[in-house]
């Protein structure tokens, strides 16, 4: 699966890319920095250096294959490309991250970029708060 996907995205198939790639589609996590990557591929045993697990996703990223977010954390994260849009929640006690979409929200959206003339390439929208597990906990 890996092979086509990276062949797919134009790109070499190489060890590294193959072993970068397996480590985002099987992590618990959706959204993975490459110090997150780099340290679940030397759990792995694997001897691949930081700077080509930053190289890869960055060739990942201008692929298609992920998406690099930058939260309130100021680090980068990358999620894997699905094709869909979808915004985020974010908690600002435990970091916990949940992925939604709105069609109501894209059409309210694409209303004020007419409103002011603009057509919506891409948009991103980050809303900080407070997750359930964490309200009350303080």
């Amino acid at each position: 699966m890996e092979n086509r996907q990276i062949k797919q995205a134009g790109l070499k198939v190489t060890a590294p890319r193959v072993k970068i790639l397996n480590v985002l589609e099987r992590s618990d996590k959706r959204h993975l920095s490459a110090e997150n990557v780099y340290r679940e591929l030397l759990n792995q045993g694997e001897e691949i250096g930081l700077a080509t697990v930053y190289r890869v996703l960055t060739q990942f990223e201008g692929a298609g294959l992920v998406r690099r977010r930058h939260f309130e954390s100021g680090q980068a994260v990358f999620e894997l490309s699905d094709g869909e849009h979808h915004d985020h929640l974010i908690c600002i006690k435990c970091s916990a991250i949940v992925e939604f979409t709105d069609p109501a929200l894209k059409q309210y959206l694409a209303g004020i970029a007419a409103h002011h003339g603009f057509e919506i390439k891409d948009q991103s929208l980050v809303i900080y708060g407070v997750c359930p597990a964490c309200q009350g906990s303080d």
